[in-house]
C-alpha cells in the first residue's frame, strides 16, 4: 500500500502524535460527543511545536547545519523554537522583552537556547531579533505564526484528528483559540487536505486581545450587517494589505490576561483563508473571567492546567448556552461529535490558578452577565450558568 500524502509530509516529523480523548465530563454536560486533543503533551507543552519545528527542519534542508535560528516570542514560540534546535542541533536566539518569567527563560535555556532580553513589548522583542538577523549571514528569522511551513506543520493536528476519531466519524465543529492565526490556518489547511472544508470552525478570543475578530469584522464576510456599518474601534487601526486584497485590524492597547493571544495584528493570509472557506467560521470573542473559570474546571474535571489562552477555547464547553448559540442542533438522532483543540502553553502556575480563583469568585460575587460577541453580534449570559 502507499503512503499516504500526510505521511511524506511528515515521515521526519518532531512533534508527537497526541491523544484525542472523548471527555465523559463534557460530553455528559453538553449532551453530545466531546473530543479533546491534548497538545499540551508536546514536548514544548504546546501546539507551537508543531509548526515551529516543521519550519525548523525546513531552514536547515535549506541551509544547511550552520544555520542560526532567532525568533522573537513572548514564551511559547521561543520555547517551541529552543527545543526544536535542541533536537537537530541547531544554534538558537529567543529575543523576549522585558517582563517574561524566570521559569519560561530557564526552559528556553535548558534546550540550550540563547536567550536577548529586547524592550519592553513584542514588537520591540521582534525589532531586535530582525537586527540581528541582518546582522549575520547564517541566521533566519523563524516566524511565530506567519508563513505556510508553519501553518503546514500545525495542520497534522487534523490529519491526526481525522484517523484518531471512530471509524466513520466526522466533527460537527472544531474549537479552537486564535491570536496571529498560525493555529487557525494550520486548521485551515488540515481540514482542506483530509475533505473537512465543509465542516464549521470555531476561533475563541478573549476581549481586549481580538485582532482576528477585529480583522474580520473589516471585511465582507461571515459578519452580520454591512462594511461600511462596522468601522473600526477607537484604538484599533485599519490596514488594506495589498497582496492577500484584505483588511487587517492593528490594536493599539492589549489588555487582555490572555498574553499568549496577545499579537497586535493577524497573518492577512490566514484572514483570507477564513473569510474564503466553505464551511466559514464563527468568530468568538469571551471575558477574561469567563476563560479563568473554564482553567479553572478544566483542571477539576481533568486534573490538567491550562492557560488562560487555552481555556478561552473550552469556555463554551461549559457553558452549554454559549455552545448552542455558536453550534445550533442538528436534526439528526445521531450526538454531535464537537472537537475542542487543547493547544496548550507554558504560561500557567499554581498561583496563577488561585489568582483566577480570587477573580472569578469576586465576578460571580458582582453579579450580572457576560458579554459574548459571535460574528458581529453580541449577547449576554448569566454568570450564574
Amino acid at each position: 500500500m502507499s503512503a499516504a500524502p500526510q505521511d511524506d509530509l511528515y515521515r521526519d516529523k518532531l512533534w508527537l502524535e497526541t491523544p484525542l480523548i472523548r471527555s465523559v465530563h463534557l460530553s455528559s454536560l453538553l449532551k453530545c460527543n466531546v473530543y479533546l486533543k491534548l497538545d499540551t503533551l508536546q514536548p514544548a507543552q504546546s501546539f507551537k511545536y508543531r509548526g515551529i519545528s516543521h519550519f525548523a527542519q525546513y531552514a536547515l534542508r535549506i541551509h544547511g547545519p550552520g544555520v542560526h535560528l532567532i525568533i522573537a516570542s513572548g514564551g511559547n514560540a521561543g520555547i517551541a523554537a529552543a527545543c526544536a534546535a535542541k533536537v537537530l542541533n541547531l544554534r538558537c536566539t529567543v529575543f523576549l522583552p522585558h517582563g517574561v518569567t524566570q521559569s519560561t527563560i530557564d526552559f528556553m535555556r535548558k534546550e540550550g537556547a540563547e536567550v536577548a532580553i529586547e524592550g519592553n513589548y513584542y514588537l520591540q522583542a521582534l525589532q531586535g531579533a530582525q537586527k540581528a538577523v541582518e546582522s549575520e549571514p547564517n541566521a533566519v528569522m523563524v516566524p511565530a505564526y506567519d508563513h505556510p511551513k508553519v501553518w503546514e506543520g500545525h495542520a497534522s493536528l487534523v490529519h491526526e484528528i481525522q484517523h484518531q476519531l471512530p471509524d466513520g466519524a466526522r466533527p460537527d465543529a472544531i474549537f479552537c483559540s486564535v491570536g496571529g492565526g498560525g493555529l487557525f490556518g494550520g486548521i485551515v489547511e488540515g481540514c482542506e487536505a483530509v475533505g473537512w472544508d465543509d465542516i464549521p470552525l470555531v476561533a475563541i478570543e478573549t476581549h481586549g486581545s481580538n485582532c482576528f475578530y477585529q480583522s474580520l469584522s473589516l471585511n465582507e464576510g461571515p459578519f452580520v450587517g454591512d462594511v461600511a456599518s462596522r468601522p473600526a474601534p477607537v484604538g484599533t487601526r485599519a490596514e488594506h494589505c495589498v497582496e492577500h486584497d484584505v483588511t487587517i485590524a492593528h490594536l493599539s492597547k492589549l489588555t487582555s490576561k490572555a498574553t499568549s493571544l496577545g499579537a497586535s495584528s493577524p497573518s492577512a493570509a490566514v484572514v483570507k483563508k477564513a473569510l474564503e472557506r466553505k464551511g466559514g467560521v464563527k468568530s468568538v470573542c469571551i471575558p477574561d473571567e469567563l476563560a479563568m473559570q473554564a482553567a479553572i474546571r478544566f483542571a477539576e474535571d481533568h486534573k490538567t492546567m491550562v492557560e488562560l489562552a487555552c481555556s478561552a477555547t473550552l469556555a463554551p464547553a461549559y457553558k452549554p448556552s454559549i455552545l448552542r448559540r455558536i453550534v445550533p442542533q442538528s436534526n439528526s438522532n445521531k450526538p454531535a461529535n464537537i472537537v475542542f483543540i487543547v493547544c496548550g502553553g507554558y504560561k500557567i502556575s499554581l498561583d496563577d490558578m488561585e489568582e483566577y480563583r480570587r477573580i472569578v469568585a469576586a465576578d460571580l460575587m458582582a453579579g450580572g452577565d457576560w458579554d459574548i460577541a459571535c460574528n458581529g453580534e453580541t449577547f449576554a449570559i448569566s454568570k450564574a450558568e
